[in-house]
């Protein structure tokens, strides 16, 4: 990385997902890079010893591949502000980090950390969040537990691990599900955490690029997305969890949808501003991640933004090239998101 910052992703994911089994490949596996894990974990079982070489009372350790583990038991931010300045002085060699989070974390307050603090955020970019779900009992987490849901909203990939252990309508059933629940993130199987490692690191999940990674096939190719766009709005989509008929789809009506915005008109500047600006105060907590590319009157270019909770944050993109059709598409996904209040607001906010 040429401007000197760290990279970092967040791995998050249930109790036996097979987090530590990804980890323990990514670690060993040989790729060549030097790898700090955080593990941010509460007297749960952390990376087995076999691959460790522990100091007495010492909290970060050096692996024997030349990767650095740490368990932290209370600030993350200290954690990271540690290790940044062990590798500037060369005490630690190391290219990236990857935290992995305990089995219950929502991992808001984590991806949080990057932004709010200064020091942290001129050390460290955070590159993606990932998140596991083990195919076989995530339908009864997924039913019993926010935290899991949120932890497929804030994901920018999701891995299913165990997919062997379950039929093809059941696994049909939980992709379809967890797509309706974060339509940004790309879905990959997992056996026994064996995941090519292009799959996990530089995905720049938070990069404020103007590419918006929704999966096309969901807007596009399903058959029941689009189903209101002739009621004289600019925005398509369907209402999660209703009228699908979807093969395997059985009903779930989760807490956290996505919804998406588009249209072909200019954004007023100033009303935009002013319309994200309330929603982020009102909605922040319920709001996980929210990405757009913005067709904005007065600029030649671009304007993506996205965010996490209540910050934001927004930048210019490139210039829309000749004979690219304008338009603006938004995602949000969060938890019990009042629907009509966002889309017709952003409706008010058009030229």
């Amino acid at each position: 990385m040429s401007n000197g910052l760290i990279p970092a992703t967040i791995l998050t994911g249930f109790l036996g997902s097979g987090k530590t089994t990804l980890l323990k490949r990514v670690l060993t596996e040989a790729h060549g890079q030097k790898i700090a894990v955080i593990e941010n974990e509460f007297g749960e079982e952390n990376i087995d010893n076999e691959i460790l070489v522990q100091a007495p009372g010492e909290q970060i350790i050096q692996l024997n591949n030349g990767c650095v583990c740490c368990t932290i038991r209370e600030d993350l931010r200290s954690t990271l502000s540690e290790l940044a300045a062990k590798k500037r002085s060369g005490e630690l060699d190391f290219e990236r980090v990857v935290i992995e989070t305990t089995g219950l974390a929502d991992p808001g307050p984590v991806a949080q950390t990057f932004f709010m603090d200064d020091e942290i955020a001129e050390s460290y970019l955070l590159d993606s969040i990932l998140t596991l779900v083990d195919a076989k009992h995530a339908g009864q987490q997924l039913d019993s537990r926010q935290e899991a849901r949120r932890q497929v909203g804030f994901a920018d990939r999701i891995f299913i691990s165990k997919s062997e252990l379950v039929d093809e309508a059941e696994l049909g059933d939980l992709t379809h599900r967890l797509k309706h629940m974060n339509p940004r993130a790309p879905q990959q199987q997992v056996h026994f955490g064996e995941v090519p490692i292009a799959s996990v690191f530089d995905l720049k999940g938070f990069n404020l690029n103007a590419k918006l990674e929704i999966d096309p096939e969901f807007l596009d190719a399903d058959p029941h997305a689009g189903h209101d766009h002739d009621h004289g709005h600019d925005h398509h989509d369907h209402e999660h969890g209703e009228h699908c008929d979807h093969p395997h789809h059985h009903q779930h009506d989760d807490d956290v949808k996505s919804f998406v915005f588009r249209s072909n008109r200019a954004f007023s500047a100033a009303k935009l501003e002013d319309f994200l600006g309330s929603i982020v105060q009102v909605y922040g907590p319920k709001l996980l991640r929210y990405k757009g590319v913005l067709y904005m009157k007065g600029t030649e270019r671009k304007v993506v933004f996205q965010g996490v909770h209540q910050l934001m944050g927004s930048d210019l993109g490139p210039v829309w090239a000749p004979g690219e059709k304008k338009n603006s598409k938004l995602v949000f996904i969060g938890i019990d998101l009042p629907r009509d209040i966002f889309l017709q607001g952003l409706e008010q906010c058009l030229v």
